[in-house]
């Protein structure tokens, strides 16, 4: 599917629910973000609080639920190449169409974050052929990601990148570029298809989709954007909620509409959910 396109723009979602509004809005694919997960399910930062069952099991009810084909963001895969073997393993069986692995030490952090630690690049490339050799024929989607911008510089960004290509995965994510002038770099020496991991607020531009084609970025990443706007929908509800003493029916989706969408209406006529 990926291949079918120069450059497809796909939201980071987070839950059942958040991924159902992002295929009703017409998006052909879904990032499970582990940021928005830990925000989620356990109110705490992306600091490696989350495991490889958490993320499975997650993964599993979004797939289901969602029927959209979902990249789920992986971490560092939770161990040593026999855990990152395992990862893959339990979300092919979840129905992942594929993962993000990355290059940190444990316990991660959110790549915009400050602190970040990543591992030496022999033990990188040994987890990454792991992953290779855990999907085998699988149409399942392994992207390499490399913190490593904020530890080491571009240059060793790019190096990791080469060995990830060498290890076989099918996409290549250097994060959190500071500006305008580290994106050109990468879109000009990285493999490719390159992922542009589009934080509002972050430390690397937001660029427009043209932009970011021209310089050869073609997985363009909004992971944050649906958990941004519900958090700032949800709140303002609830203060108006908290300071009126009633609710505002324009800021709420009808009781008809939310059935639609959860599959409420076709179960009730006597059918299945409609996925």
């Amino acid at each position: 599917m990926l291949a079918q396109h120069e450059s497809i723009v796909f939201p980071g979602v987070y839950d059942a629910l958040s991924a159902l509004l992002a295929k009703r809005a017409g998006f052909e694919l879904a990032f499970l973000s582990g940021y928005g997960m830990s925000a989620s399910h356990l109110g705490l930062p992306d600091m490696g609080f989350l495991g490889q069952s958490d993320v499975a099991d997650v993964a599993g009810r979004v797939c289901v639920a969602a029927g959209l084909p979902l990249i789920v963001d992986a971490d560092t895969g939770y161990g040593n190449e026999l855990n990152v073997g395992q990862t893959v393993s339990r979300l092919l069986r979840a129905g992942a169409k594929g993962c993000f692995l990355e290059d940190q030490c444990w316990p991660k952090r959110c790549g915009h974050m400050a602190g970040k630690e990543v591992v030496d690049r022999d033990e990188f490339a040994a987890k990454l052929a792991a992953a290779v050799a855990a999907k085998g024929a699988a149409d399942f989607f392994i992207v390499a990601r490399t913190d490593a911008v904020a530890t080491d510089g571009v240059d060793e960004a790019l190096a990791r990148m080469r060995l990830a290509e060498e290890a076989g995965v099918d996409g290549f994510f250097i994060e959190a570029p500071p500006d305008a002038d580290t994106l050109r770099r990468i879109g000009a020496e990285a493999p490719r298809p390159l992922v542009a991991n589009l934080i509002e607020g972050g430390k690397t531009p937001v660029l427009r989709q043209e932009e970011l084609q021209g310089l050869g970025f073609s997985l363009l990443l909004y992971p944050l954007t649906a958990l941004y706007s519900a958090t700032k929908a949800v709140g303002a509800s609830l203060a108006k909620l908290r300071r009126n003493g009633t609710s505002d029916p324009r800021d709420l989706a009808s009781f008809a509409e939310f059935n639609e969408l959860i599959g409420a209406d076709e179960l009730l006529r006597g059918g299945g959910p409609p996925r």
